[in-house]
């Protein structure tokens, strides 16, 4: 009966603990350095791309809605309302994820070739381009600020374990001690409603 009662009180501190936490994540994001939000683009309804697609030509993808579009505003809202200091943004070429970061409007976009989707990714490509993200979030570990990027639910996967929803942030920080990516924790998609 005893451990059933500390059973209990454990569930109820972790239930009220749980907002803390979230809230902690946004302070880590203020306060600490070498910290990177890894965004899965707004919505972009459907899954994968079609076949005729070309990642020069955004007619040939799938590409935000409306909705989606309102989401990616309200993301980069969610930065600045909180003085999230970011240092850089990158993003994946495919449309949907470049102006999901372009509509934030928390900085200067870079596209970078090597976060291009993973999702109907040959095996050596998708290990190709987790090594170079892994690269790139090590390299940001010492700097000023934080690192946004714009990518795809596949990729983060592959990083974390963790499949975001459109317009979610799964925050990171690459340990140089462990040599290892950390999750610190989730920013909530902001609502696609109008």
């Amino acid at each position: 009966m005893r451990s059933l009662r500390i059973l209990i009180i454990a569930l109820v501190l972790v239930a009220i603990g749980a907002p803390v936490r979230a809230e902690s994540v946004w302070e880590t994001l203020q306060d600490e350095d070498g910290i990177a939000v890894l965004y899965r683009h707004a919505l972009a309804p459907g899954g994968g791309d079609p076949a005729n697609f070309d990642v020069d030509d955004c007619a040939t993808q799938r590409n935000l809605s409306a909705d989606g579009r309102r989401q990616a505003i309200r993301m980069g809202r969610q930065l600045r309302e909180r003085d999230v200091p970011v240092a850089r943004v990158v993003s994946s070429p495919w449309c949907r994820a470049r102006e999901t970061a372009e509509l934030m409007r928390v900085g200067d976009v870079d596209e970078l070739k090597r976060l291009g989707s993973v999702f109907q990714a040959s095996s050596a490509t998708a290990a190709k381009r987790q090594k170079a993200t892994e690269r790139l979030l090590r390299m940001h570990a010492g700097r000023d600020g934080v690192l946004v990027v714009s990518f795809h639910q596949a990729n983060i996967i592959d990083l974390t374990g963790i499949a975001p929803t459109s317009g979610e942030g799964i925050v990171v920080r690459y340990n140089r001690q462990s040599n290892d990516l950390e999750v610190l924790g989730r920013l909530p998609a902001p609502s696609t409603n109008s």
